[in-house]
């Protein structure tokens, strides 16, 4: 079955403003940003570096607290780290515990909840087997390439069972043609699972073809300039989706709001 957008709201960043330092070393990073993360989409945070998109996640995962505003999960407001947040971060190889096997980096942080230790692994094997390493449970992950090393960050994402993940720049290290592959896995997850994906990327290209939505942060302190809706349907093809007139109109239109507010990103090819 192939899921539509809906009007319902996974999460909500109201009002958020975040600043760090004091006095004259003040910095306000965002300013009075609204944000309605719609359940079961990709959306897609784009904008010039140092715009303030990964503070934004963190702000999402309660990884860190606005400054004023509120960030909110249906009636609660998110102060800390929820189980309904997962988050998959850039550097999978700093995240990924050397000494552990595969399966047990998956399982891991289910050792928090308390959850006991054979549905652990029964969770890990399962979330392997949607990523397509089902059969790496018991290598380690200097073993694996990097594409698969990302894939098992993915998985331990997917153990946590949470219906929201978070992605910052999760495939900003990898060659073109494993990102490839993963971004049509995500597409996959979306599609499959229903799960809410929120992705932090420095590709034009990438945020186009995986997002159902493209936020554009610009100015300093950052705000939305953009919020970009993307009719590509659920179903995208890496060659024929990104040849459509609409995905061309749609990444020049992301380019321009971004050279208007700064240093141009990542465009695929460029």
């Amino acid at each position: 079955m192939t899921l539509e957008s809906t009007t319902e709201v996974a999460l909500s960043a109201s009002h958020v403003s975040k600043s760090f330092g004091v006095g004259a070393d003040r910095v306000e990073v965002i300013e009075d940003l609204h944000l309605d993360i719609r359940t079961g989409d990709v959306t897609c945070l784009v904008g010039p570096s140092g715009v303030g998109k990964t503070t934004l996640l963190r702000l999402l995962g309660g990884l860190a607290t606005p400054t004023s505003g509120t960030v909110s999960l249906g009636d609660k407001v998110i102060t800390e780290p929820v189980e309904q947040v997962a988050v998959v971060f850039q550097d999978y190889r700093g995240s990924l515990l050397p000494w552990m096997k595969v399966a047990q980096n998956v399982a891991f942080p289910l050792e928090g909840r308390k959850v006991p230790k054979a549905e652990r692994l029964r969770r890990a094997q399962d979330a392997l087997e949607v990523v397509g390493l089902g059969d790496s449970a018991d290598k380690y992950p200097w073993q694996l390439s990097g594409g698969m090393q990302q894939r098992v960050a993915i998985a331990r994402a997917l153990a946590y069972e949470a219906p929201i993940m978070l992605m910052d720049e999760p495939f900003g290290s990898l060659d073109a043609q494993t990102r490839f592959e993963l971004e049509d896995l995500v597409l996959r997850l979306r599609n499959d699972l229903g799960i809410t994906i929120v992705v932090v990327t420095h590709d034009i290209d990438e945020a186009v073809y995986l997002g159902d939505r493209v936020v554009v942060l610009g100015g300093r302190p950052s705000r939305i300039v953009d919020d970009v809706e993307v009719p590509l349907g659920r179903e995208r093809n890496q060659l024929t989706s990104r040849a459509t007139p609409t995905f061309i109109e749609l990444r020049t239109r992301v380019l321009e709001e971004i050279q208007q507010h700064g240093l141009t990103q990542q465009v695929t090819g460029a």
